[in-house]
């Protein structure tokens, strides 16, 4: 009758742990583990703590073993968890010194209390491998579209269930004037998962951009297949969105298949974003068809690029400024943010304006520095002559094919702007002095008379002030933050040096104090690059 109590208790055992491995999508050694680990606990207090106790649950019989193991020593200090090597040989003779001995001890029989701190181990146990079961099965999930059912809402925090997990769709996270209930189906894109003391936290969005890239890759076949790529994609998320696309087989469209029949496959991506509307514009590698593709439903007169500050100037006509713009800026900002370039946007008749700005700054500088009329100082400024350096130093026959000007005019003209130039460079020298700026410093390469005035007075006065710039510190850097751009001086903004010139002057300071050598520059010079 005994022995028919056992094993029903051992086969009883075994089917819990089968029940709740079921339940909990947890395997079921795991559940054993925490029973072990929780007869282990119970046996100790029965016991005494001092014991190194284990259990063993038999995971085909369900027969339960319980040993207390002690340490074989040559002197014993502790007989709870050592025992003599003497004493070992009696039990097994080839036992060693370091070896462990495990002394058999008799089941014991749980009370109310034992049973209780049993069950909350056993919970505990299961818990976090199930969270951990939750966290390796999601972690990998991160840029998928999941689907669930809400469960409940929290201060607008939207709590899903998704089958086997729960995840979070923060308010911030949900489109706006979007609302759920319990009970409602719900897609969202898994953009983060993290493990946290509660467990796991899955964090769902339907406002991340590559929510809808992924939902044209459920609704566009080509997409899924790779014929067609989602490049980019810009969100004013439930407002407006841009999304760039292009085709690896030339025959092809890559705008009519995201588009499809009739606007049908466009037309279940927007009504999932609750009628957000979607410009799908065709990428291209050059920047400014792109950047004007982007602009759309704006017409563009023309586009002029800084690459290396990543800018664009854009020209509309006048009665198409508020449309390129948009309304709050929207139109403009979300052709930034796909393209990744600063659009500054202006009508033709600002540009025209600005032009004449300029044109009439060259004609002032050439008026004041080489002391002509200002009829000549626009015959140079209208032959594309910038500087002051263009005429001292360009070919003679340059200045002298210019209409209305001969030989011996080009000649005085190149006289007066060296002078110039000399009596600059005087200037700039007496400037540096004054500012403490070491002689050192102009003998690295690179360096010139007016960067050692622009650096003096930005506090960079030694070879190692410059040496410990960054290229930032030198040619500026730009910020973004909550889609604005700031733009930060650097040192020598004001003289246009590019970043790559910035960084070389860098190197050749460090290189100068023996803190790289010449085979370093190109490694360290690198991370600078990054930052410019």
């Amino acid at each position: 009758m005994a022995e028919g109590a056992v094993s029903a208790n051992r086969l009883e055992l075994l089917q819990i742990a089968d029940a709740v491995a079921r339940e909990k999508s947890i395997d079921k050694t795991v559940v054993l583990a925490a029973m072990e680990d929780a007869i282990q606990r119970a046996a100790k207090s029965r016991y005494g703590a001092e014991n190194e106790i284990r259990a063993e649950i038999d995971p085909k019989s369900g027969e339960m073993r319980l040993n207390r193991l002690l340490l074989v020593v040559e002197k014993v200090e502790n007989e709870a968890t050592e025992i003599s090597l003497a004493e070992a040989n009696r039990r097994n003779p080839a036992a060693t010194l370091g070896d462990y001995i495990a002394e058999p001890l008799p089941p014991i029989e749980f009370g109310r209390i034992a049973a209780q701190n049993a069950k909350q181990v056993i919970v505990q146990k299961v818990r976090d491998a199930e969270r951990e079961r939750m966290y390796d099965e999601y972690k990998d999930r991160i840029g998928e579209i999941v689907h669930g059912s809400v469960k409940r809402v929290e201060y607008g925090n939207v709590i899903v269930d998704l089958g086997r997990g729960e995840g979070i769709v923060r308010r911030d996270e949900t489109l706006p004037r979007e609302t759920f209930r319990p009970g409602d189906r719900i897609r969202a894109y898994v953009y983060d998962v993290r493990r946290e003391q509660r467990g796991p936290q899955i964090f769902l969005s339907r406002t991340h951009p590559e929510f809808m890239a992924r939902l044209f890759g459920q609704e566009v076949p080509e997409i899924y297949d790779g014929v067609v790529e989602v490049v980019s994609v810009a969100r004013d998320p439930g407002s407006r969105a841009k999304i760039a696309v292009r085709s690896k087989d030339g025959s092809i469209d890559p705008v009519g298949a995201c588009v499809g029949m009739r606007g049908s496959r466009v037309q279940a991506v927007v009504n999932e974003l609750q009628g957000e509307k979607i410009d799908i514009i065709p990428w291209s590698a050059d920047v400014a068809s792109f950047v004007v593709a982007a602009l759309a439903p704006a017409d563009v007169t023309k586009v002029v690029l800084d690459e290396e500050a990543e800018r664009i100037e854009v020209v509309v006509p006048d009665e198409q400024l508020s449309l390129a713009i948009g309304r709050r800026g929207q139109n403009v900002r979300l052709a930034s943010q796909l393209t990744g370039w600063d659009i500054d946007i202006m009508t033709e008749a600002e540009e025209s304006e600005r032009r004449q700005k300029e044109f009439a700054q060259r004609t002032q500088r050439f008026i004041e520095a080489l002391d002509v009329d200002e009829m000549l100082a626009q015959l140079l400024a209208s032959e594309g002559f910038d500087t002051v350096e263009e005429v001292a130093y360009v070919d003679l026959n340059d200045i002298a094919s210019i209409e209305g000007l001969d030989e011996q005019t080009a000649e005085e003209l190149q006289t007066r702007a060296r002078d110039y130039l000399d009596r600059l460079s005087a200037e700039q020298d007496a400037r540096r002095k004054e500012l403490g700026v070491d002689d050192a410093l102009g003998e690295i390469a690179g360096v010139t008379k007016a960067m050692l005035v622009a650096l003096g007075e930005a506090g960079i006065k030694t070879v190692e002030d410059l040496a410990d710039c960054a290229t930032d510190d030198l040619v500026g850097w730009t910020e973004r933050k909550q889609n604005e751009t700031t733009r930060h001086k650097g040192a020598l903004s004001d003289l246009d040096i590019p970043a790559a010139e910035a960084e070389a002057i860098i190197m050749a300071a460090r290189r100068h104090l023996g803190w790289i050598g010449e085979e370093e520059s190109a490694a360290e010079g690198e991370p600078e690059a990054a930052n410019a």
